[in-house]
């Protein structure tokens, strides 16, 4: 994510626009959506799952911190009743470097046609180069927030219809080299949007290639920091308005407006770009806007700050019972 929040080139819009053909309304505060039966999210168990994967360091694309950490993933998912896989490729970053990554998925209920897409990345940034204090500009981040947070609520989400079981097909993926765009203290930071999201790049050709199918994704990134508030983000808007409408209505019902208002926010670098691009899955980004500070993404975006003791469980739990309430609604 190109310093993240990026404007995009209006050529690229209008390439992005042509990939929808119907215009959807937006919600009004009068719409209301039956709600489903639906287990409770527990911010706790996200927490855990975010301090275990900060357990192992940063995890940054092809260091042993990441290996060890994919493995561990790959069994949380597996204990909690999924058929998992890993796809694994090599990336080439901003500088020509060359490094093995590695998307991990997992799979609920494969055999049904009918499917939705939970995805997140679980990869560290190697430089911490927005950080207030230059010597850290080239110091690995933990990524509790920036990674291992989204990841954390597809864990839970997991772990739940473990024990409440749905009929809907889902797919969760972990994306690795998300976070190793061009660092800022490089001359050459300016216009480098296509050296991030790797690692949902390579999954994305591979599920066109294969015909992937699912009626739509939700990409969930940096979604427990303090002070965290979700806009509507304008690709998003672009083409998965509907399933848009829909999240954050449901967020409104079940009392989290505060979290997710209904106010609108630039176009953002991120993978959801190459989902719908070119895997061609309508999918939103669900993405902070921090209004206020020296980042548009909070004070902990691509710093050493960005640790557990910095994720604010009310936001967790925001963001997961949201996406846990549309899943059983989906029931």
């Amino acid at each position: 994510m190109n310093l993240k929040l990026f404007w995009l080139p209006a050529i690229i819009l209008l390439i992005l626009a042509s990939c929808t053909g119907q215009t959807q309304s937006r919600i009004s505060n009068s719409d209301t959506i039956a709600l489903a039966p639906c287990p409770r999210f527990l911010s706790d168990s996200a927490l855990l799952y975010i301090n275990e994967q900060c357990a192992f360091g940063p995890r940054v694309t092809g260091s042993d911190a990441s290996r060890r950490c994919g493995d561990f993933l790959m069994e949380r998912f597996k204990a909690f009743g999924a058929e998992v896989e890993e796809q694994t490729g090599t990336v080439t970053i901003w500088d020509g470097t060359k490094l093995p990554a590695r998307n991990i998925i997992a799979h609920i209920n494969p055999s049904n046609t009918n499917r939705i897409l939970l995805c997140a990345h679980w990869d560290s940034r190697p430089w911490a180069d927005n950080d207030e204090d230059e010597a850290n500009y080239h110091t690995p981040i933990l990524a509790a927030n920036d990674g291992a947070s989204g990841v954390a609520v597809m864990l839970e989400i997991c772990r739940l219809i473990q024990e409440k079981p749905v009929q809907v097909g889902i797919d969760m993926i972990c994306f690795d080299a998300e976070d190793l765009g061009t660092p800022q203290w490089s001359e050459d930071h300016f216009g480098s949007s296509d050296t991030w999201c790797l690692g949902s790049r390579f999954w994305a050709e591979g599920a066109r290639a294969k015909g992937y199918k699912a009626r739509y994704g939700i990409l969930l990134d940096m979604v427990g920091g303090y002070g965290a508030t979700f806009s509507r983000e304008s690709i998003s808007m672009r083409l998965a308005q509907s399933v848009v409408n829909r999240v954050w209505q449901i967020a409104g019902q079940l009392g989290y407006r505060q979290f997710f208002p209904l106010t609108d926010n630039g176009s953002i670098t991120d993978d959801h770009i190459n989902v719908n691009v070119i895997a061609g899955v309508p999918c939103i980004d669900i993405i902070p806007c921090y209004h206020e500070g020296p980042s548009s993404f909070g004070p902990t975006w691509h710093t050493i700050k960005d640790t557990p003791d910095n994720i604010d469980p009310h936001v967790l739990e925001a963001v997961g019972q949201t996406v846990t309430q549309l899943i059983y609604n989906e029931n």
